[in-house]
C-alpha cells in the first residue's frame, strides 16, 4: 500500500496535537449496512484514555435497521440481554487526518465485547476471519473497489424535504467518459479527490457513467483490509463533502430506472513473497489456483449474492443489457458475465461486477475470498470460459430478489462453514427485518395506479 501524506502513527498524531493542528479523534467502524458510525473524542481525551483503552458504544449498532431501529432476532444484542456496552479499539495501522473535517484525525476500530472477546458478526471481523484464513496458506488479498454514484444540485435537506422526488441530475444526459458535462461537477470532484488524497488514499482519477450526474472516483488498490477502510471512509467522506457543496450525491444500487450504481470489486491474490500466484499458462493465463478461485466463485455466487446484494434496492439493478450482470458464468474481458477476468501476469485479477454502490465492501471481500478458498481446498474444476452475450445465455442467474438471497444463503453450506452459525444467523435477520419492512410499506407505484383507477 503507498503511504499517502494524511497517513499517521501515534507520535505524529501526539504531535500534531501538542501545535494545535488537531482538536478531535473519530473513531470509528463499518456497521452492518456499510456505514461509518462512531464518535468524536477530544484529542486530549483520545491521547490520555481512549488511544490505550478503546471507548465503549451501544451493542446496538450491529442491531439496528437502517432507519436506526432496534429490532428483534439478534442474538448479541437485544432487550433481553440490556443493549450493553462493546469496545471499540483502535486500529493504528488506519490512524489519518481528515482535510475535509478541521482539525479532525479518524482510526478505525475493531469490536469487542467488555469480555475482550471480539464481536464476530462485525463486518471487520468477519473480513479478518477470511483474511486469516488466506494468510494459513500463506496468501495475501489485494483489492481494488469501484463505487459509483449519482451527483445532484439539491442539497440532502433539501431533497430530504421533497421526499427524494423531482431532483435536479448534475448532468442532462448520458456523460460516460465525457468531459465537458463533468466539468461542472469539477470543483465537488476535484474536492473529493484532494480530500481522499489528504487522507491518505491513492486517487487514480475519476470519470463521467452512464446515468445522469453518475461518477466514479477509482482508488489504487490494496490491501483486502485497507481497502475496505478506505471505501468506507471514501464513501461517508463524499457525502459530507457534497454537503459542503450545497450538493447531494448517491450510492443506491438503482436510483432509476436507468443504469444503476455499481461496485465492481477486483481482487487478485499473492504467495509468500509478494509473487501473483494466480498468473500462469492456463486459460487467459491464470495459474491452477486462479482457476480453482474462479470455479469456487462460480460455485458460490447464488448462495452468496446477500453479501454482494443486501438491500431490496440491490436487486432492481440487474437488468438483462444494462451492464449489471444477470448470468453466473466467467469471461476473458466480457462485461456482460458476474465474473470478468482481467490484466495479464502480475495485474492479473478476477472482477466481480455482482456488488453495487450500497455494499458492505467487507462482507463482500470476505464472500469472495470464502467462495474462492473453497475451490481451492476441493479443487473445482473451471468450466469453459463464456463467450458473447451471457444476458441471452442459459446460464444460471444472480437472485433477483432479496428474499430468494437470503434463502440461498441459509442453506448454503459455504456460508456455515467459512464464517459460522453465529455470523449466518446475524446477516439473515438483517435480510429478513428488511424485507419485512418493505412487506409492510404502501409505496408511490401502488398509489399511482390505484387510489383512483381501482
Amino acid at each position: 500500500m503507498n503511504v499517502r501524506s494524511g497517513n499517521l502513527d501515534l507520535e505524529e498524531l501526539t504531535a500534531s496535537i501538542g501545535r494545535g493542528e488537531i482538536d478531535t479523534v473519530i473513531l470509528a467502524f463499518g456497521d452492518l449496512q456499510g456505514r461509518l458510525v462512531g464518535k468524536r473524542v477530544s484529542a486530549r481525551l483520545f491521547l490520555d484514555d481512549v488511544a490505550a483503552h478503546g471507548a465503549e458504544a451501544c451493542n446496538y449498532l450491529l442491531a439496528v435497521d437502517v432507519e436506526m431501529n432496534t429490532v428483534a432476532g439478534y442474538a448479541i444484542s437485544s432487550w433481553d440481554r440490556g443493549y450493553g456496552d462493546m469496545v471499540l479499539t483502535p486500529d493504528f495501522d488506519t490512524l489519518r487526518r481528515i482535510p475535509w473535517l478541521p482539525g479532525t484525525a479518524l482510526v478505525m476500530a475493531d469490536l469487542h465485547g467488555t469480555d475482550g472477546a471480539p464481536i464476530l458478526p462485525s463486518p471487520r471481523a468477519v473480513l479478518r476471519r477470511q483474511l486469516q484464513r488466506l494468510a494459513d496458506r500463506g496468501l495475501t488479498a489485494f483489492v481494488g473497489t469501484e463505487l459509483e454514484f449519482l451527483v445532484f444540485d439539491d442539497g440532502y435537506r433539501e431533497a430530504w424535504a421533497k421526499g427524494y422526488r423531482g431532483l435536479t441530475p448534475a448532468s442532462d444526459y448520458n456523460i460516460d467518459y465525457a468531459l465537458l458535462a463533468s466539468t461542472r461537477m469539477e470543483p465537488l470532484l476535484r474536492d473529493i479527490r484532494l480530500g481522499m488524497e489528504g487522507a491518505g488514499m491513492y486517487c487514480e482519477g475519476v470519470k463521467g457513467e452512464c446515468n445522469l450526474g453518475q461518477q466514479e472516483i477509482a482508488f489504487r488498490y490494496a490491501e483486502a483490509l485497507a481497502t475496505c477502510d478506505n471505501h468506507t471512509i471514501y464513501k461517508n467522506g463524499a457525502k459530507e463533502i457534497a454537503d459542503a457543496h450545497g450538493k447531494s450525491l448517491t450510492f443506491m444500487a438503482k436510483y432509476d430506472q436507468r443504469e444503476g450504481n455499481s461496485c465492481h470489486i477486483h481482487l487478485s491474490v499473492r504467495g509468500p513473497d509478494g509473487a501473483a500466484v494466480m498468473a500462469g499458462d492456463g486459460p487467459g493465463g491464470m495459474s491452477p489456483l486462479a482457476e480453482h478461485w474462479l470455479a469456487g466463485l462460480l460455485a458460490g455466487m447464488r448462495e452468496l449474492t446477500l453479501l454482494f446484494a443486501p438491500n431490496i434496492n440491490s436487486y432492481k439493478r440487474y437488468v438483462d443489457g444494462s451492464f449489471a450482470p444477470t448470468a453466473v458464468a466467467w469471461g476473458l474481458d466480457n462485461r456482460t458475465c458476474a465474473l470478468r477476468v482481467v490484466g495479464h501476469g502480475a495485474g492479473l485479477r478476477v472482477e466481480n461486477r455482482v456488488p453495487g454502490g450500497d455494499v458492505n465492501p467487507y462482507l463482500a471481500t470476505a464472500a469472495i475470498i470464502a467462495a474462492g478458498l473453497n475451490g481451492i481446498e476441493n479443487e473445482l474444476e473451471l468450466e469453459p470460459e463464456f463467450r458473447g452475450n451471457a444476458y441471452t445465455s442459459d446460464k444460471p442467474r444472480v437472485p433477483t430478489t432479496l428474499r430468494d438471497a437470503a434463502d440461498l444463503f441459509a442453506s448454503s453450506a459455504i456460508a456455515r462453514e467459512a464464517f459460522g452459525a453465529d455470523v449466518v444467523d446475524h446477516y439473515l435477520n438483517a435480510a429478513r427485518v428488511e424485507q419485512a419492512a418493505y412487506d409492510a410499506a404502501v409505496t408511490d407505484w401502488e398509489k399511482i395506479r390505484g387510489f383512483e383507477r381501482l
